[in-house]
């Protein structure tokens, strides 16, 4: 076998959920604490039918025309075929994909409300949608998640009502309140290993990504939003809760890779230098802290030579290559191109891992999933 035909699963894919998912099925008295953000912009029906494959126009137009005597909007339609498993499954036959593993979209600013019931509300609302349209269709769709985080009692029971359904993963925000080294969160740490889902925290999440303003702020702010992957593996290395915790995974889903091996050489040799100050470093761990990491932390990436380049560092484990479709900084329509040219000269019982082995393992796909087409 040679990188051409080894089996590829996303582990970096989306659902685009319609603006009535959330207004139609949720309580009026909550409506006006909803985000902005879960409210589609109508305007962006004219760029989006090609991210999610529809090149012909006539079609373009017939399924919006549909859509508008029905009572949607443009871009709700076009945002409902993202949960249409035979829409999926013919992008994923054109992009030579096997699985795929999928997060929302709009849903990711649900943890930027402060009113908690409506957060909570909005998590199990997502997750009875995701399963219902993609979990329960197909072993191909290993679906996360979203889990409350304003009560770690509610958050703990979510994860378990989740896990009853067969959805694969507990999504948390990337940033906590409080941060994931607090005593609050270690009955969720138990109960997620205990059911073995691994843990997902897509970029920006928990947040403001609005760091910089002004030139040069879209392409900064990506890079600080990001920045904040090391900081939390870190955290969760240095404060022994991977060492408490062996068997949790944390997947830290588009925030590239190649900063796990400086982070990795960064945490060592602090770890290792503190020590001269009495009192410092606590926990005093049994092991490196990168030795945790490398078995229990994960990033994807769409294209991150560097992290492949970095590999010998970081082990290959923590990267796991996605297509983000069908967003459009993905690498959809041309993902196997894009998996060949990242991965030329790499081991292909390597390869195969960063590229759909991991993620098969962590969201426990079946196996005929990578043996068979779709």
């Amino acid at each position: 076998m040679d990188l051409s035909s080894l089996p590829l699963i996303s582990a970096d894919s989306h659902v685009e959920e319609p603006s009535y998912l959330w207004v139609q099925n949720l309580p009026a008295s909550m409506h006006d604490r909803l985000p902005p953000e879960l409210r589609r912009d109508a305007n962006a029906a004219s760029t989006f039918a090609q991210r999610i494959g529809i090149d012909n126009a006539a079609e373009a137009k017939a399924l919006t025309d549909a859509a508008r005597s029905a009572g949607a909007s443009d871009i709700d339609a076009l945002c409902e075929l993202t949960a249409d498993p035979e829409r999926r499954f013919a992008v994923m036959r054109e992009d030579g994909i096997s699985g795929e593993c999928i997060y929302p979209s709009a849903g990711l600013y649900v943890w930027n409300l402060e009113d908690g019931a409506v957060g909570e509300a909005c998590c199990r609302l997502y997750n009875d949608w995701v399963h219902d349209r993609l979990e329960s269709r197909s072993p191909r769709f290993r679906c996360a998640a979203m889990i409350p985080t304003w009560n770690v009692e509610a958050a703990i029971a979510e994860v378990r009502r989740a896990a009853d359904l067969g959805l694969a993963a507990a999504m948390l925000p990337l940033v906590g309140t409080p941060e994931y080294n607090h005593r609050q969160w270690q009955p969720l740490w138990h109960a997620i290993e205990e059911i073995g889902m691994p843990v997902v925290m897509h970029q920006g999440t928990g947040h403001s990504m609005l760091f910089y303003r002004g030139p040069g702020a879209a392409v900064s702010n990506l890079l600080a939003t990001q920045s904040m992957a090391p900081r939390g593996a870190a955290l969760l290395a240095t404060s022994g809760v991977l060492a408490a915790h062996p068997g949790l995974h944390f997947v830290y889903v588009e925030t590239n890779a190649s900063w796990l091996a400086w982070a990795m050489n960064t945490v060592d040799y602090y770890h290792q230098a503190f020590q001269e100050y009495e009192g410092w470093v606590w926990p005093d761990l049994a092991e490196k802290p990168s030795d945790y990491m490398s078995r229990q932390i994960h990033g994807t990436f769409q294209y991150d030579p560097v992290a492949v380049a970095a590999m010998a560092r970081t082990g290959t484990s923590p990267l796991m290559w996605g297509s983000d479709f069908p967003h459009a900084e993905g690498t959809y329509p041309n993902s196997r191109k894009s998996v060949q040219e990242q991965f030329a000269g790499v081991p292909v019982a390597d390869a195969a891992g960063m590229v759909g082995g991991t993620a098969a393992r962590l969201f426990r796909f079946e196996p005929e999933v990578l043996t068979t087409p779709v």
